[in-house]
């Protein structure tokens, strides 16, 4: 039983990890251009608008600041939306929202705070090579869940952005959180947060199809 709820996990997550590595470049200029503004207004009105100005403004205020203190911006940012399932949220399943999507319902599940947050803080400047999402078990509520970790060397107990405690805090303070996986764009590793990255795995034979209808709004959204 164990063995098949982490193929799962693996499967469910790989699939994040390609379409990362496919839509980094498409969101490479911004997740709150003036075109993905006017989109925001358009598609969910002025209340949305003005969130995604906020978060613009936001990102140009912290973009000299440090890395702990963009961590901490863009993850109070993130932390006013309201959680809310797939199901309930998209009338599906297994929905990946664009940040675009996520600014402007203010809702979504762990994935998409951990989405939102990935590319705000890769927009102002941290290195894709210390943030990684990272598959955990929430041990309290004995559920499946998400975080964004950042790791300021990749042997140093990483820091953990989550929506469910709202601080900023080191793995090794998070004894709720039981971490499986961690991957970015580029990497995806079998994962112990209290000690660094953890053990590589090969990536190139994964194969994903999911990616498709996200990809799909992302390039709508660029025309």
């Amino acid at each position: 039983m164990i063995a098949k709820k982490q193929m799962g996990a693996r499967y469910c997550f790989s699939r994040l990890l390609i379409l990362f590595a496919v839509c980094m470049p498409l969101l490479a200029d911004s997740i709150v251009s003036q075109g993905h503004l006017d989109e925001l207004q358009r598609r969910y009105g002025e209340a949305a608008y003005q969130r995604g100005r906020q978060l613009q403004l936001i990102l140009v205020e912290i973009a000299s600041l440090s890395e702990h203190e963009k961590l901490v911006r863009v993850n109070d940012f993130f932390n006013q939306f309201t959680y809310v399932d797939d199901l309930e949220n998209w009338q599906e399943r297994d929905y990946w929202a664009t940040p675009e999507e996520f600014i402007g319902r203010m809702r979504g599940d762990c994935e998409d705070y951990v989405i939102a947050k990935y590319f705000a803080l890769r927009e102002v400047g941290v290195p894709e090579s210390k943030l990684f999402l990272t598959y955990v078990k929430a041990t309290e509520l004995n559920v499946a869940h998400m975080v964004l970790t950042y790791f300021e060397k990749p042997q140093s107990i990483p820091l953990v952005l989550d929506n469910y405690d709202l601080r900023v805090l080191p793995a090794s303070e998070r004894k709720d959180l039981l971490p499986v996986y961690s991957f970015n764009a580029r990497t995806f590793f079998l994962t112990d947060t209290t000690a660094g990255v953890g053990t590589r795995v090969p990536t190139d034979k994964i194969k994903n199809s999911k990616w498709k209808a996200l990809l799909n709004t992302l390039r709508e959204g660029e025309k």
